[in-house]
């Protein structure tokens, strides 16, 4: 995985709530059982007309929003726990989700898959997509270390909560495997101690 410390950026607003893991990532689209090619179906029945043509109304084809960040409407990833939805945000470029709230499972995926979730309070989230609507090229920093977010535009900030873990592998860009392998060291020396 990549490192992740901080990062500015554009925003794509998605100001829809309840958007579940099959509306991330259509089923159809689940028989792969690696990671290539899945930021192509990202919201695929939202963004694409059944003949395959780019749905004009829907932002991800909207040209005015681009960027590394995504930011969404309350309880964002509900629904199954297909670890495909966070693969697919992930394939698309997204780097952060940002939301007033995040399903439990979806949020773990989105980690363990080095996407960053960043829950906000209702009304931050409401003038982010303020923000966005008024100016779609304001930016928004996250910095992982400090645990905060800033609206460039208005020059608001917020702190997030992040599992310790889970911040320390996405500052040194580990997964799981790669963090238990940077400790090999200390646990083959406390294993001689047994």
């Amino acid at each position: 995985m990549e490192k992740f410390i901080k990062l500015t950026s554009t925003v794509v607003p998605l100001p829809i709530e309840n958007v579940d893991t099959d509306q991330i990532i259509p089923a159809r689209f689940l028989k792969a059982t690696d990671k290539n090619g899945f930021g192509d179906n990202l919201f695929a029945d939202w963004r694409y007309n059944k003949d395959g043509s780019p749905k004009a109304d829907f932002v991800l084809n909207n040209p005015i929003y681009k960027g590394s960040i995504l930011v969404a409407g309350k309880n964002f990833g509900s629904g199954s726990s297909r670890e495909h939805a966070a693969w697919a945000i992930d394939g698309y470029g997204f780097k952060v989700v940002v939301s007033s709230f995040f399903a439990d499972i979806f949020r773990g995926n989105a980690l363990n898959n080095g996407v960053l979730p960043v829950i906000v309070s209702a009304d931050f989230l409401a003038e982010i997509f303020a923000s966005a609507n008024s100016n779609p090229a304001s930016t928004l920093t996250i910095d992982l270390e400090n645990q905060t977010i800033m609206n460039n535009s208005t020059g608001k900030s917020e702190s997030f909560e992040i599992n310790a873990y889970k911040k320390e592998c996405l500052l040194n860009g580990l997964d799981d495997i790669d963090y238990l392998l940077s400790k090999k060291e200390l646990t083959e020396a406390y294993e001689k101690t047994r």
